[in-house]
């Protein structure tokens, strides 16, 4: 799949990691170790919640189209 979240660079930048993200949602781990590897797409409106919760636009999470 390609390369579609940064997810994975936003929670290093923050110094947070998927165990923390996946307590945060109530998410099992491995499923956000396949968000942060970019084997699976988190939804829109989790996608919502992770920015919420890493106080972020939601676009922050998101490769650009645009360079």
């Amino acid at each position: 799949m390609k390369d579609l979240n940064r997810l994975k660079v936003v929670l290093a930048e923050q110094k947070k990691t998927g165990k923390w993200l996946a307590e945060q949602l109530n998410k099992d781990t491995s499923t956000v170790s396949k968000w942060c590897s970019n084997k699976m797409q988190p939804s829109l409106e989790m996608l919502m919640k992770i920015a919420e919760l890493l106080d972020v636009d939601i676009r922050e999470l998101i490769i650009s189209t645009k360079h």
